[in-house]
């Protein structure tokens, strides 16, 4: 099974290659995936038919181009497209129905997962504390304990707490740019400790789960 993997930002991607390889084995003729990440997450369209501008790369702008296009190329016996998004402070379920009603617009239609992350992708990571203790050996143990799995609590922010010099007041201090750089960096470092088959972020659990099921393992 192919995999086009649709992710709003760096990070986001940079933890996603790793997790799929993790899950699926190496990348590979048997199964196989590309990332795609964008600028942000943006906002779906009021009119979905309408030609949005491919240079502003905001995931929900372009998204119903984008599976179009994906409907027209892939072959939904052998290829799947997974969009990975934070759900941030929104109504999770009220969010996927406005994923799917874009999905219900669109013809010919690709075989789609949408899959959110509960608050940030950042809860992936810390659904493996040791993995973090692994990647950050001197993250203070009180912040991880604290952390409730799946919750809209300020979940980067909990991480920067427990890993990075200054936390997170200091990374918004430097501004947008820093929280980026830093949340990249998490990423790359923590996602080669995480062990997929205990995390216990559920969302990620859902993620794998469905992951698995495309490819029949």
């Amino acid at each position: 099974m192919h995999f086009e993997v649709l992710v709003e930002d760096q990070s986001g991607g940079s933890a996603l290659d790793i997790f799929l390889e993790k899950i699926l084995g190496q990348n590979s003729a048997d199964h196989s995936w590309r990332i795609h990440s964008y600028k942000g997450i943006g906002r779906i369209p009021k009119e979905l038919h309408k030609s949005s501008d491919p240079s502003k790369r905001f995931l929900l702008g372009n998204l119903p181009r984008i599976l179009k296009g994906y409907g027209r190329s892939l072959d939904r016996e052998t290829s799947a497209v997974i969009v990975v998004l934070d759900s941030d402070d929104r109504d999770c379920v009220k969010f996927k129905q406005e994923l799917l009603e874009v999905y219900y617009s669109i013809e010919p239609k690709p075989v789609v997962q949408f899959r959110l992350a509960i608050e940030e992708s950042e809860a992936w990571l810390l659904g493996d504390a040791a993995a973090v203790k692994s990647a950050y050996p001197k993250a203070k143990n009180s912040m991880l304990e604290k952390y409730v799995q799946d919750s809209v609590c300020g979940t980067w922010e909990i991480l920067a707490d427990a890993i990075h010099t200054g936390g997170s007041e200091r990374l918004r201090r430097l501004g947008w740019w820093a929280v980026g750089a830093a949340k990249y960096e998490w990423a790359t470092n923590i996602a080669p400790f995480v062990d997929v088959d205990v995390n216990q972020s559920r969302s990620f659990q859902v993620f794998r789960a469905g992951v698995q099921k495309l490819a029949k393992l």
